[in-house]
């Protein structure tokens, strides 16, 4: 297969049934059948390659994991239900009770309220690293440490974490290095090439691109994967066939569409960086971002989420969400459709004040996931949204 991405991820499919559909086919079914009680024993003891149950897999999930393995240059997978099933299980699988993870501040506020709620719960700590000051992360290390997890460009609030130094920091301290590569994809930003043991998604995001299906995956090192296999298919968090059919078709157009999005949320940036309305812009490829210099290290293009600080708090970010007229307001991202979002109130209202201010999620910043309309359509009502809720 090709080593390009964008001709890899259109013609890796599952092969073709006596039909010879051109398009990969539709799997809808729970089960599989056996030509023999033989064959039936061989598979089920994993002798013999074949699909047993969908739980386990299905010729549409392996064609997207398949896809996703190339596109992140790793050597397994799983695909799950959701993200957050995705992120739950690339923790919960690889580790256990007594067990101790070091983490980046700044993640989503659903897998905060996995390591800081859900998983105390069974004995798995976890503990909070700045990445302004990376160098002093082996303070954090334990006796127990088994996990480094970040989340690189992070939600929402786009710190950038140097993948480089985070490998080298696992790999010293013999830690698995799990990585949340959401916002950049595996177009923009191949975690694995800088030492990830585990690269997750939320394909509901960019994996879809257009705000129908949830999905996650899970991808990695054989070794690492074979337990996140086991672990997933006797807890059940199985992607449905039709979702998993219909995000391998979208990876057919992720580059193109992550260029646009990367093209625009660029231009976005740039406008709004001077405007006196606006306290501070935040993207990854604007030089005025704290990590530029990291962020063009390690990828493509900057992503399609850019921050805006909006002079006057929490009063101001209402007016200003409640006067867009063709952004949407909703809590996804990655959508063909601009969204923006007031993260203090919704995605990470479950954060305390105090957690929220040590990520930079202030009152009056809002995400903006940067679609595929014009730019221009995007700049004038945000630009009028801005001038009405003064």
């Amino acid at each position: 297969m090709s080593k390009n991405f964008e001709t890899s991820a259109i013609r890796i499919n599952h092969s073709q049934s006596n039909q010879k559909e051109h398009s990969s086919a539709l799997y809808l079914t729970s089960s599989f059948t056996f030509d023999s009680a033989e064959d039936a024993r061989a598979t089920f003891a994993d002798e013999m390659e074949g699909n047993i149950y969908s739980r386990y897999a299905n010729p549409n999930s392996t064609d997207l994991i398949q896809k996703l393995c190339e596109a992140e240059g790793t050597e397994d997978g799983i695909a799950t239900a959701s993200g957050m099933a995705a992120m739950f299980g690339s923790i919960a699988a690889l580790l256990e009770s007594g067990d101790h993870i070091i983490a980046s501040r700044s993640l989503f506020g659903s897998t905060h309220q996995l390591l800081t709620r859900v998983f105390p719960k069974w004995g798995i700590t976890s503990t909070y690293g700045d990445i302004s000051d990376f160098e002093n992360w082996g303070k954090l290390v334990q006796k127990n440490t088994k996990m480094l997890f970040i989340e690189t460009p992070s939600n929402p609030g786009l710190e950038i974490i140097d993948l480089e130094k985070a490998g080298q920091f696992a790999k010293e301290h013999n830690l698995i290095f799990v990585v949340d590569n959401c916002f950049a994809t595996p177009y923009l930003q191949q975690p694995a090439k800088w030492g990830a043991d585990i690269v997750t998604h939320s394909a509901t995001k960019y994996i879809d691109g257009q705000g129908r299906v949830l999905g996650g995956l899970i991808l990695g090192k054989k070794e690492f994967i074979k337990d996140v296999q086991f672990f997933a298919r006797h807890t059940g968090p199985a992607i449905s066939p039709f979702n998993a059919w219909i995000l391998s078709k979208s990876m057919e157009t992720l580059a193109i569409r992550m260029d646009r999005h990367c093209d625009t949320a660029l231009k976005v940036a740039k406008y709004f960086e001077n405007n006196s309305s606006v306290g501070r812009v935040k993207y990854p490829f604007l030089p005025s971002h704290p990590s530029y210099n990291i962020a063009i290290k390690q990828m493509k293009l900057g992503g399609g989420i850019l921050t805006l600080t909006l002079d006057g708090g929490l009063e101001r970010a209402k007016k200003f969400l409640d006067h867009l007229n063709m952004i949407s307001l909703t809590a996804n991202l990655g959508d063909s459709r601009s969204i923006i979002t007031h993260p203090a109130s919704t995605t990470h209202s479950k954060l305390s004040e105090e957690e929220r201010e040590k990520v930079g999620i202030v009152d009056g910043l809002v995400r903006v996931s940067v679609g595929l309309e014009h730019p221009d359509d995007i700049i004038s009502d945000i630009s009028q949204a801005l001038e009405k809720s003064k």
